[in-house]
């Protein structure tokens, strides 16, 4: 059985967010702030909450994708990654469940595979929500 990672005290938009992109380099915040405005953007229910002292996104209550900022690169993470289908091989880490991916200033991504990997986790949650009682 999936174990959701649950936040009841998740809500629409979390002003500590913003305070939080100022404490980065930079470079690294607005990477970081583009890929989570893609998940903030992804549909109505989505709720958001700094977790381990990190943006996290949630479809209502249950975290789906974070970002995280280290010295000299971005994380995009995906609280199922391990579940998500990956055709352009973008997603990294060998965890039972969450998978990242690593962004760095001077390497381009391909950008839409990203988008596309956060429109799932998205969808992804949503239906692990619909499919009944789950941890």
């Amino acid at each position: 059985m999936i174990r959701l990672m649950r936040f009841p005290d998740a809500i629409r938009h979390e002003s500590v967010i913003e305070d939080w992109w100022q404490q980065h380099p930079e470079a690294l915040a607005v990477m970081a702030r583009y890929w989570f405005a893609v998940m903030r953007h992804c549909g109505d229910d989505v709720r958001e909450l700094l977790h381990d002292g990190h943006p996290t996104a949630c479809v209502a209550d249950a975290a789906f994708a974070y970002v995280n900022v280290f010295r000299a690169h971005v994380n995009v993470g995906f609280f199922l990654g391990a579940e998500l289908a990956d055709p352009h091989g973008l997603l990294e880490g060998t965890g039972k469940f969450m998978r990242h991916v690593k962004l760095k200033p001077e390497n381009e991504v391909n950008a839409a595979a990203l988008h596309l990997l956060i429109e799932t986790a998205y969808r992804d949650m949503q239906a692990h929500l619909r499919s009944g009682p789950v941890s």
